[in-house]
């Protein structure tokens, strides 16, 4: 099967990567105000936006955001959300082209995009757009294999993913992260973050991943099937949860 485009590969699902994608905890605005000085004059420039789950933290905190989206189904929905708060401006463009003016940014902010991006390039634009003394903060909300049905559920993922093994943002483990900063430092925040769902909201959750076969598709039938059969054994009183470790690897880098 060839290889999905990564800028279009989510423009088929947006409308369940809106519902059923975790959201990111609230603790992380004054996990970043209190310790990292973050302060509400800050301008905050989203790269990789998506649907806007990540503007919408900093926006609700009454943060000037200017979010940028390659992909126009995600860039569109993030408007039709969003749009009518004036503390945001959305730019059609990407991490290694982002067409901000040199040196206006404050903090770049990455949710769930990093593993998406080409690091040498974007570095190199990230640098250009901060302004001096400006951070990094690259944001995951990674889902956890603990309990046995966590275990199951990566199991089915790995079992039915198209390129699951190759595009899972796990691949880009923290050294990988430590070099793209240097020599600037990095530092390391986990909060903790959950869903609870019903069969629907956890069928949704699943297709709502670029790497899972989509409706209509030919695995599709086979890969509901066996997520209908692992609900049905673990879930407690019609719920089932998945839980997640919020990541925040928050850096500068050396001018």
């Amino acid at each position: 099967m060839a290889a999905i485009n990564n800028t279009t590969r989510f423009s088929d699902r947006v409308e369940d990567y809106v519902k059923y994608r975790p959201h990111y905890p609230k603790a992380i605005i004054p996990l970043l105000q209190e310790k990292y000085g973050l302060t509400s004059d800050k301008h905050i420039a989203d790269v990789g936006a998506g649907t806007g789950i990540s503007s919408s933290l900093f926006l609700d905190a009454g943060y000037r955001v200017t979010a940028i989206e390659p992909n126009k189904e995600m860039r569109e929905k993030a408007l039709a959300l969003l749009g009518k708060n004036q503390k945001l401006d959305m730019i059609d463009g990407a991490a290694e082209h982002t067409t901000i003016v040199a040196h206006t940014i404050d903090v770049i902010v990455a949710g769930q995009a990093f593993h998406w991006f080409d690091r040498e390039k974007a570095k190199i634009e990230f640098k250009r757009i901060l302004r001096k003394g400006g951070k990094v903060v690259l944001l995951w909300n990674e889902r956890l294999t603990a309990s046995p049905f966590e275990e199951a559920y990566d199991r089915l993922i790995i079992k039915h993913g198209v390129d699951y093994v190759q595009v899972d943002h796990r691949n880009i483990d923290e050294n990988k992260i430590r070099n793209f900063f240097e020599p600037g430092e990095v530092l390391l925040e986990i909060l903790p973050n959950w869903q609870i769902f019903d069969f629907d909201g956890l069928k949704g959750r699943l297709l709502s991943s670029s790497y899972i076969p989509t409706y209509g598709s030919a695995g599709y039938p086979a890969m509901i099937a066996d997520l209908k059969r692992l609900f049905d054994q673990y879930q407690q009183e019609g719920k089932i949860r998945i839980n997640y470790e919020t990541k925040l690897f928050i850096g500068a880098f050396q001018h």
